[in-house]
């Protein structure tokens, strides 16, 4: 398998913990072909610290991960878009409103990850999946975005996406509400899964009249 390049965030949002960097540090201990790292939720930092990742480690596929809380599902990210509006400030305080992830960049950028067949394979080693059409306009859609910009622009040769995951039961605990989680070794197979079948299959699955092929 093609070296891998995964990253996760760092908590946010009054969160202690953040199962992205959590599960792609569990699944950095299970591969040596697998390199982590952690971003921060941080509009100013994030995008120059992705930068850095990608020209150290020098990945043929890059997998950004980030926290969805309410999703009961490991949703790979079809679509990210040129907006970022924060509902919250970041760990830094900034709350931008309205703007451009890049200036006069494209309206939207798609994965180059084959999101259907990633989310077949995440559902045959037994986790929920489904494809997601909104990476949402926080920190996570910035990276999205920032990434594939980076992908066209800067290292064509590399491929990469964005997967969203669930809390984990440790959060939904903590918080005393309820919602759906999902633990963190788990999330790891989920991203274990998706990593070797993006790294080997570039031609998603095509549905036609309710037949894949």
């Amino acid at each position: 398998m093609a070296r891998v390049l995964m990253t996760g965030f760092a908590p946010f949002g009054g969160e202690t913990v953040n199962p992205s960097w959590q599960a792609v540090q569990v699944l950095r201990g299970r591969r040596d072909d697998v390199a982590a790292v952690e971003l921060p939720c941080e509009f100013a930092a994030s995008l120059p610290a992705l930068r850095r990742a990608i020209a150290e480690h020098r990945p043929s596929l890059v997998v950004c991960v980030g926290q969805a809380g309410g999703r009961a599902e490991v949703t790979p990210e079809r679509v990210a878009i040129n907006l970022v509006d924060a509902r919250i400030p970041d760990n830094a305080g900034a709350r931008p409103v309205d703007v451009p992830v890049v200036e006069d960049g494209p309206a939207a950028y798609f994965t180059t990850l084959p999101v259907k067949a990633c989310v077949e394979a995440i559902r045959a080693a037994g986790v929920p999946a489904s494809v997601s059409h909104t990476a949402g306009t926080y920190v996570c859609n910035q990276v999205f975005y920032g990434l594939m910009h980076l992908l066209a622009t800067d290292f064509p040769e590399v491929r990469g996406g964005f997967v969203h995951v669930p809390f984990s039961p440790e959060q939904v605990a903590a918080s005393g509400k309820a919602a759906p989680s999902l633990g963190v070794d788990r999330i790891a197979d989920a991203l274990e899964a998706l990593a070797d079948t993006a790294s080997k299959v570039t031609e998603d699955i095509v549905v036609s009249a309710g037949v894949e092929h």
